[in-house]
């Protein structure tokens, strides 16, 4: 799991003025938002004596701790001791991580990482969203998985064959082989489209957009350690266009958020059908996903024998190395090793500029150490 990068924590609408405890990155935060409308991210432990933040009251637009009263703004500043009395000094040291959010798709994300604004990389474009002749819909799903498992699957164009009956003919013929793809760059990723013999659709509304003999284009790609988009043309005019952002709740836990735009079948009243066949879908990944050992991708690829198929799954790992490099990578096992005796946080923007933090820094894995 690596911090600098942005994670959707909740979808827009289920962020009020009440606290909200949401675990990312094997750690706890508290997320509301004040009386402007504004969401915050912050840590979600009280450098008090531990109390949990979400379990407590919003005082304006501050949130009290329900241990001991302790009044935390959206800064992170402790801004209220009571048992000081109104007139007592507070001290810095008192303070919490608080992390940048923007409001986008739909969705809070956050930015869990102490780079400045202009060094973070960006939440992944969806360039269709708004946009005349698309239709987005949101669907969620929750598994005991590895993201970056899950990641791999979706880089992976010789899955479909076997896992999804609909995507492939599951191996029964014997002149199936996978074709040779070209791999493109993008900052912070890589993708790819092809060509995929596909069987016709029995589903009735997914038989309507696909309304022609012949295969069937499609592809996949990365942005950053966690989103990834794919693009299904079921004819030359009717297209899926989905975007995932996973938030990895622990290493082997993860929450989704497809957003899937279409240019066929607009409208609400289409939603409910398109999700019920995305769901199959997932259902049929998830079943994979949560067998493989080991639930996480090895340290290095000779524990794998891997296959030119696998190329922008390899291309992927590259990336990991990198981001390994710049000390990104949260040291969970240590993490997990020393639950219940310490408490860690992500490092937030405000740590390069001010030190004395009570809570440490959470551990990260070094630079040119295994993963």
């Amino acid at each position: 799991m690596y911090m600098n990068f942005w994670y959707v924590a909740a979808e827009a609408s289920e962020i009020t003025d009440k606290p909200v405890k949401i675990k990312m990155l094997g750690q706890n935060f508290v997320v509301f938002r004040d009386s402007a409308g504004k969401v915050h991210c912050l840590h979600n432990v009280c450098t008090h004596r531990g109390g949990n933040l979400a379990g407590g009251k919003m005082r304006g637009d501050r949130v009290e701790c329900p241990y001991h009263g302790w009044q935390y703004n959206g800064s992170g500043e402790c801004v209220k001791i009571p048992s000081i009395g109104k007139d007592g000094k507070i001290p810095a040291r008192t303070r919490i991580d608080s992390y940048p959010t923007q409001e986008k798709y739909g969705l809070v994300f956050c930015f869990l990482g102490d780079l400045p604004e202009h060094e973070r990389p960006p939440i992944m474009d969806i360039p269709e969203w708004g946009k005349d002749g698309w239709w987005p819909n949101l669907l969620r799903n929750e598994y005991k998985a590895s993201y970056e498992r899950a990641v791999e699957n979706t880089l992976d164009p010789a899955h479909n064959e076997f896992v999804h009956p609909t995507h492939g003919y599951s191996g029964e013929k014997e002149s199936y082989a996978m074709p040779d793809y070209k791999l493109d760059e993008v900052p912070d990723g890589c993708g790819f489209m092809m060509i995929f013999k596909a069987p016709p659709l029995k589903d009735e509304t997914m038989a309507k957009l696909r309304n022609f003999g012949g295969d069937l284009e499609a592809g996949a790609g990365h942005v950053g350690p966690h989103q990834t988009w794919t693009q299904i043309h079921l004819s030359p005019t009717n297209w899926f266009h989905q975007y995932t952002f996973r938030t990895p709740v622990t290493r082997t836990h993860t929450k989704g958020y497809l957003i899937n735009l279409r240019n066929a079948l607009q409208g609400a009243e289409h939603d409910e059908a398109i999700n019920k066949r995305q769901r199959v879908i997932q259902d049929q990944d998830v079943v994979v996903l949560e067998a493989i050992e080991p639930s996480i991708p090895p340290v290095t690829n000779t524990k794998e024998v891997l296959m030119p198929a696998d190329k922008a799954i390899v291309r992927y790992r590259q990336y990991t190395k990198e981001w390994n490099s710049k000390g990104w990578r949260v040291d969970i096992e240590q993490v997990e090793r020393e639950a219940g005796k310490s408490v860690f946080a992500i490092p937030c923007p405000a740590r390069r500029e001010t030190k004395g933090w009570v809570t440490d820094s959470v551990p990260v894995v070094q630079a040119g150490a295994a993963k």
